[in-house]
């Protein structure tokens, strides 16, 4: 659908979303963002919600600086999909036995692997250059120096909240696997740190929101948060890696034969050197993929709604993005006190996943419809492919 323009105190708020039916906090934080001096645009996602300083669903074109609130503090989450040549004929038919299986090979939730895994014994792994990235960590900020056994330890983790792993089947029957994770602690803790850092500067004290707080090119904490924000973005990239790795040689052991084809991988929380209307731009994007065009892009729903593969079609009006899901409608906490563990047994009814009060709060009813959601922004992308879960591992 064509955006819906709302006036802003600098730029105007692009919205692919009805503003009428985003919460209040949402649209201050938004204005908010239009006050400040250095945005040269914004674009609302038709999944926008509320978030800390930013909302989710916001992509902000900034000169000259960017806000690490902007970014998130899960730095490069993002997804990842890829397709197999198994049909759903050849799933088992205790898909319990194969959640097991992939809970076992890649940890979940608070859990890590006992032991750093050794990239050479991934099966099909995309990344390379292990040694110099984890060289890298000596030039991050001091404060997260004590964590290294414990990012590496992490790499190849899933972690909780809206995190997932799933064996999804197209309309043709082709089985898929998809996930979604990030940089796990060690990019909230970098995120944190930066967030810190830049309240406390003196050009961010006169904010409406201090909690936008920016950095500005050419200084030293520019150059910081530079450095720490890229290599968390390349931890969460190779976290995805290791994990769909594992996950492929773990399907592959439970049907001997499987073979995988294209790996799509799409960031959802970063930032992104970009030009538009002639100017170079600093773009974050929270809660957003670049759909510039022909970019693969994975748009999520929840637990039960499916996912989409999805066709950048490189619309400049949202800089060349698009939603990164279907977007929370409901908190945790609200959904908690909403929903019972019977509730979520009868909204994930055939498919092989958690089903109790400690994922209550990833219940489908908390996010948006997710066919409206796509529905929304046929100008910024194409459906490729829509999958449905079978199997969904969850932290």
């Amino acid at each position: 659908m064509p955006y819906t323009e709302v006036s802003g105190e600098r730029v105007p708020i692009r919205m692919w979303a009805d503003p009428d039916q985003v919460e209040p906090q949402a649209m201050d934080q938004l204005r908010n963002v239009t006050r400040m001096p250095w945005v040269h645009g914004l674009a609302v996602m038709p999944d926008v919600h509320y978030g800390k300083g930013a909302t989710v669903g916001s992509v902000i074109a900034m000169r000259d600086a960017v806000s690490p609130a902007a970014v998130g503090v899960d730095i490069g989450c993002g997804m990842t999909a890829v397709r197999t040549d198994l049909t759903a004929e050849r799933l088992p038919d205790d898909l319990g036995r194969l959640r097991s299986a992939l809970e076992a090979a890649i940890p979940v939730g608070f859990h890590a692997h006992d032991e750093p895994v050794d990239p050479t014994t991934v099966p099909g792994l995309r990344s390379a250059d292990w040694d110099s990235f984890w060289a890298g960590f000596d030039g991050l900020a001091e404060s997260v120096h004590p964590r290294l056994t414990r990012a590496r330890r992490q790499m190849g983790t899933l972690g909780g909240g809206n995190h997932f792993l799933e064996v999804c089947l197209d309309d043709d029957g082709t089985v898929w696997l998809v996930l979604h994770s990030g940089s796990r602690n060690i990019g909230k803790e970098l995120a944190d740190h930066h967030i810190g850092t830049a309240r406390s500067l003196s050009h961010n004290q006169g904010l409406v929101d201090r909690d936008l707080a920016v950095f500005l090119a050419g200084t030293p904490e520019m150059a910081a948060y530079r450095r720490d924000l890229f290599w968390a973005q390349d931890y969460a990239r190779r976290n995805r890696d290791v994990m769909m790795g594992l996950a492929c040689a773990t399907l592959a052991d439970q049907i001997p034969g499987t073979r995988f084809g294209q790996w799509i991988s799409c960031h959802h929380n970063y930032v992104a050197e970009e030009t538009y209307d002639g100017v170079d731009v600093l773009v974050t994007r929270k809660g957003a993929i670049r759909a510039g065009r022909g970019d693969l892009g994975i748009i999520p729903g929840s637990m039960a709604t499916g996912t989409y593969i999805v066709r950048g079609l490189g619309n400049p009006e949202s800089f060349n993005s698009a939603s990164h899901g279907a977007g929370r409608r409901m908190s945790r906490n609200k959904a908690r006190k909403t929903f019972t563990a019977a509730d979520l047994v009868e909204q994930t009814r055939g498919v092989e996943c958690r089903k109790d009060l400690g994922v209550v709060d990833e219940i489908p009813a908390a996010y948006k419809d997710l066919e409206s959601v796509i529905e929304a922004q046929t100008d910024l992308v194409e459906v490729v492919h829509r999958l449905r879960q079978v199997v969904c591992v969850k932290g």
